[in-house]
């Protein structure tokens, strides 16, 4: 048929650009725009080409029809007839179904309680809600429960009246005594599956893109050849700009929006704070969001930001760094639309980003990321895509598989890793270290916990300890007291008393040493985590203590 082969022809020009690829684009969009496709799996990739050529587009005219057709997808007749079959697909008209994490949860219930509910097919999740039932009502409502024993889902179709069983839920949690911690056990312990029905200006991935994003046009290949990491990180972004509380909390429901539509979460997005976004522009299209945490929600050594990536505005991927000492941990994902574009090329200037805006002089990828327990990992060879950029394993163990892979590649050029080789390669981290003698991982964080522990049970009642860490803290570094610090540098101060005192020989640190570690404390609460991430660096002898203390 007609539009079968149009569309076939649209996939396999989308990423070819010059002569008159433009205007053969746009023939088969107007082809595409009429028809009618026959099943799910086509409208699926009308969907998928159209997203690509909107963040990698020809030109004005191309770009202009691209967003006509999405701007109207919902309404196509063969979404419409197809729409239970793309059910979690994230195109616009269809309903997610996830079973979204406390904060995630919270936010869905605020900005479209209509279309937020539970899933009655869950039976595990509507039988704890019952039992969970007798915290969130009034003593009035008790003898109900007990004497009719109503199931779950019964239950919240009496209470929640017309609104939303979801939104019901997650606003009786809220309304209990205790902090967010509190409330995010309660409902995560409850687990159920949730679905977001589509509705007005829901999350989707054939709508979501950063407002006033500049177009910029193409007319050469995409950049597919394997960059040169070291010259790349060379190469400083064009402009880093920070972004002011109301764009910073634009940018993070866009992030947050674009893994919602992928079934996906990331914490950094969930407790992104507004005030530490920043915006690195890098030319041609591409650019990075950079979201800090909320203080509260922050790990207690590394500074943790997710990352949204952008092209022409449209979100292709995200990442996550956590750095410490000069060392970032990274995970890094390229949505599927776009695996066939820059990936390469984007790590690369993504890498360029955190060595120029946070001084990192080496890079890890963790073995999830890599393959371990993660089947997305070894089907595209994730393994091999660091390795051939330059990143390596310390693990002797990687490094004797890796040469011998390597050599019988060398030896019959079309080997390919199998699964199992793939999986035991993914079993130890990849590093990238610019400076050798420098290289750093994170300090073992269970380690440090063992000793805070010991720290801790010396001194009697946990809440009168964590008074006496902290209250000798300032002692130590001659503070004083906490007069003049914010609520979360006061939490910060407190999260890391304990482990301070962990350390041997503090005390004969030199009284700039000690008054450069309350800044240290303090930083940790401030407002951007990069502050303290660039005091902790630049603190030798803490940095020295600190590993050392970890056996």
């Amino acid at each position: 048929m007609p539009h079968t082969r149009a569309l076939a022809q649209l996939e396999r020009i989308k990423d070819q650009y010059g002569d008159d690829h433009a205007a053969h684009k746009r023939a088969l969009l107007r082809v595409l725009a009429r028809a009618r496709l026959r099943s799910a799996p086509q409208v699926e990739r009308l969907h998928e080409v159209l997203c690509f050529l909107r963040a990698y587009p020809d030109d004005a005219a191309l770009a202009g029809a691209v967003e006509r057709m999405l701007r109207g997808f919902s309404r196509r007749a063969d979404l419409r007839a197809h729409a239970a079959a793309l059910a979690d697909s994230g195109i616009a008209g269809t309903t997610i179904h996830y079973r979204f994490f406390w904060p995630t949860a919270r936010w869905l219930a605020r900005r479209w309680p209509r279309e937020f509910h539970l899933d009655r097919s869950d039976e595990v999740a509507g039988d704890n809600i019952a039992a969970a039932l007798p915290l969130l009502l009034t003593p009035a409502e008790a003898p109900w429960l007990r004497e009719q024993s109503p199931g779950g889902f019964e239950a919240l179709d009496r209470l929640c009246g017309r609104g939303s069983d979801a939104a019901w839920l997650v606003h009786a949690i809220e309304a209990l005594a205790g902090d967010d911690f509190t409330h995010e056990r309660l409902f995560d312990g409850l687990d159920p599956s949730c679905l977001l029905r589509p509705g007005r200006a829901t999350p989707s991935r054939t709508l979501d893109c950063a407002p006033g994003a500049p177009a910029v046009f193409r007319a050469a290949p995409l950049r597919r050849a394997r960059p040169e990491l070291r010259a790349e990180l060379a190469r400083a972004p064009q402009r880093v700009r920070t972004l002011g509380p109301r764009a910073g909390q634009d940018m993070i429901d866009l992030a947050r929006g674009a893994l919602i539509t992928r079934q996906r979460d990331l914490d950094a997005f969930a407790y992104g704070d507004a005030r530490d976004v920043r915006m690195a522009e890098d030319g041609g299209g591409l650019a990075f969001v950079l979201v800090g945490m909320r203080p509260e929600r922050r790990t207690l050594l590394a500074a943790a930001y997710g990352i949204l990536t952008l092209q022409n505005g449209v979100p292709i991927g995200y990442s996550q760094a956590d750095i410490l000492a000069g060392s970032a941990a990274l995970s890094f994902n390229t949505f599927a639309s776009f695996r066939g574009g820059e990936a390469g090329y984007t790590f690369a200037r993504l890498l360029a980003v955190l060595r120029h805006l946070f001084r990192v002089r080496s890079f890890s990828v963790e073995p999830y990321q890599l393959g371990h327990h993660n089947a997305e990992g070894i089907a595209t060879g994730a393994w091999w895509f660091y390795f051939k950029l330059g990143f390596r394993p310390r693990a002797a163990g990687a490094r004797q598989l890796a040469r011998r892979e390597r050599a019988r590649m060398q030896r019959h050029p079309q080997h390919r890793s199998s699964p199992a080789t793939l999986r035991r390669l993914a079993t130890a981290h990849l590093f990238l270290d610019l400076d050798a003698a420098g290289a750093r991982g994170l300090p073992p964080l269970a380690d440090l916990g063992r000793r805070v522990s010991g720290v801790l049970a010396q001194s009697g009642a946990r809440a009168a300890a964590l008074d006496g860490a902290s209250a000798a803290m300032l002692r130590v570094t001659g503070q004083g007291n906490l007069r003049g610090f914010t609520a979360a540098e006061r939490l910060a101060w407190r999260r890391w008393s304990p482990l301070m005192l962990a350390l041997p020989g503090l005390a004969r640190w030199s009284p700039g040493e000690r008054r450069e570690l309350a800044c240290v404390l303090r930083a940790k609460g401030g407002r951007r985590e990069s502050d303290f991430a660039a005091r902790f660096a630049a603190h030798p002898r803490l940095m020295r203590a600190l590993y050392r203390l970890a056996p």
